[in-house]
């Protein structure tokens, strides 16, 4: 018999994050009790070679509704994303990173646009996208100067009118998850583009919210990763103009 669906899934794509991980779970446990619908918290661990999955393990009879998911090899953030995406129930589907770098209470500002049809709800750390977006611990001044540069990039590329395509708190409406997730080509950093670009093809109703967002020094970003991202961000024109999508 299948079990019930509930009303969200929160996916945790995770890595080493064996300093955090407890942490982030014990705030998404202690906020999901007080709501009246019902949850699944997903916790994908992405072949960590640290203490991450033994603690996952540990607080499973803690914290209820909660399962760990574990790949035996590692392909990034978007290839644990896109797991979690296929394993969970929900009527709205949430990934959330694990730093908690944008708390959970921010689905208190989603909901409501859920019940008035939008089909993504995403968050931004930028004014021109939401007012009142702010970043309570900002990144390094050249992180926020390569995140401006490669904003202004991707824009012009792939995903025009949206100033923050990278805040790591999302939710979908499970009919669009279903439909965008499994043709997700990019595994990496740049799998937000993807998701937005062909969210945008398929016409998709996306709203977005201001984030309170705050930085955490020991976030695995690396200057590399930006390079990677504006790559991606081609490859994912590349596959919308040669048709590679069901759009």
């Amino acid at each position: 018999m299948e079990r019930e669906r509930p009303y969200l899934s929160i996916i945790v794509p995770t890595y080493n994050e064996e300093k955090r991980i407890e942490k982030t779970l014990r705030r998404l446990d202690e906020y999901l009790r007080q709501q009246s619908y019902t949850y699944e918290i997903l916790v994908v661990v992405d072949n960590a070679t640290d203490k991450t999955a033994d603690i996952v393990r540990g607080l499973e009879v803690s914290i209820p509704h909660m399962r760990l998911l574990w790949r035996d090899v590692n392909f990034g953030k978007g290839g644990s994303v896109v797991r979690g995406m296929a394993e969970a129930k929900g009527e709205i589907r949430l990934f959330t990173d694990a730093d908690n770098s944008t708390d959970i209470t921010h689905f208190e500002k989603m909901k409501p646009l859920f019940d008035e049809g939008y089909d993504i709800v995403i968050t931004s750390r930028n004014h021109l996208d939401a007012a009142g977006a702010t970043q309570a611990i900002s990144q390094s001044w050249f992180k926020r100067i390569m995140g401006m540069a490669g904003n202004i990039f991707i824009q012009v590329v792939a995903v025009r009118g949206i100033w923050d395509t990278q805040n790591g708190f999302k939710a979908f409406r499970f009919s669009v998850a279903q439909r965008i997730f499994p043709q997700l080509a990019i595994h990496g950093w740049g799998f937000d583009i993807e998701i937005l670009a062909l969210a945008r093809a398929m016409n998709s109703r996306i709203g977005i919210i201001p984030a309170h967002w705050m930085n955490d020094e020991e976030s695995h970003v690396r200057l590399i990763n930006y390079f990677q991202v504006l790559w991606e961000t081609v490859l994912v024109r590349w596959n919308l103009i040669t048709g590679k999508y069901k759009i």
